[in-house]
């Protein structure tokens, strides 16, 4: 029987989720007011979180420094790309775990989890030389390529935990209805996962529009992303802290509005199957 919460007990809960919240939110918050600031007051010490002398210069530099939309559009199709076609490889992969395991099944998505905790940087020079000699280097295709496989083995974990929610039984009448298999994956299983499916999507979108180590290290110019486009603003000359926070707000301004208008689908999806 569930106990009862008392109004103490809610408004505590309620204190502790803001208190952690803000303490979560407080560096980006930091970093917008920071943008906004001239440069002698952004490194003043001790820091002041509110300026007197608050200017848009940093970001009238910035956008004219530097191409903007190029680096926004390189952005958008390698994390919409890298997504779209991780799932195309990921659903029939988690259809065939969850509804037709193996022995082996379990063994195989612990090594896929397990190839997230190898650094990175172990396999840089192997991947920096196949994408040399294939001539992947600084493409939007071969950063598709390197985000999807990283981010897959995320993908495939999801999408299996959500699949392993579905009752059998409704499958197994679509193939006694005549279905193929193409048909029960794409007209049966997918509309019943679509809060999963979704969730997926947004965090696998997520993922890759912030990621960093592969994008700078994978291209130059041409498909640089807004990753790239904040590293741009490190110079030999030193940190402009002004304007290096207005590159960071402008990168991640649009996933930060996509997260704020697509949270309940979110959370709808991350909790998709929780109840039975």
């Amino acid at each position: 029987m569930a106990r009862a919460v008392t109004p103490r007990r809610k408004a505590l809960n309620t204190v502790a989720a803001w208190s952690v919240a803000l303490i979560i939110f407080f560096p980006v918050l930091w970093m917008i007011l920071t943008s906004f600031k001239t440069e002698p007051s952004a490194v003043a010490m001790p820091p002041q979180l509110f300026s007197a002398d608050w200017t848009l210069e940093n970001y009238s530099e910035v956008w004219a420094r530097s191409d903007y939309p190029r680096f926004f559009w390189n952005s958008v199709v390698i994390s919409v790309g890298s997504t779209l076609l991780g799932l195309a490889i990921a659903i029939p992969a988690a259809w065939s775990m969850a509804f037709v395991p193996g022995k082996r099944t379990k063994d195989l998505l612990m090594w896929m989890l397990s190839t997230k905790m190898m650094p990175a940087v172990a396999v840089l020079i192997p991947m920096y030389l196949i994408f040399q000699r294939t001539g992947l280097f600084d493409t939007k295709t071969g950063l598709v390529l390197a985000l999807m496989l990283m981010n897959l083995p995320i993908i495939v974990w999801m999408l299996y935990t959500y699949f392993k929610e579905i009752p059998g039984e409704i499958l197994e009448a679509s193939r006694m209805d005549g279905a193929s298999l193409w048909k029960e994956i794409v007209y049966v299983l997918t509309p019943m996962a679509v809060p999963g499916i979704a969730s997926t999507m947004l965090l696998n979108v997520i993922l890759a529009w912030n990621e960093a180590f592969w994008t700078i290290t994978l291209t130059t110019t041409k498909a640089a992303p807004l990753s790239a486009f904040i590293a741009s603003f490190s110079s030999p000359q030193g940190l402009f802290y002004g304007k290096l926070s207005a590159a960071s707000t402008m990168a991640i301004a649009p996933i930060l509005i996509l997260g704020w208008f697509s949270q309940k689908q979110l959370v709808r999806g991350l909790t998709f199957g929780a109840v039975k």
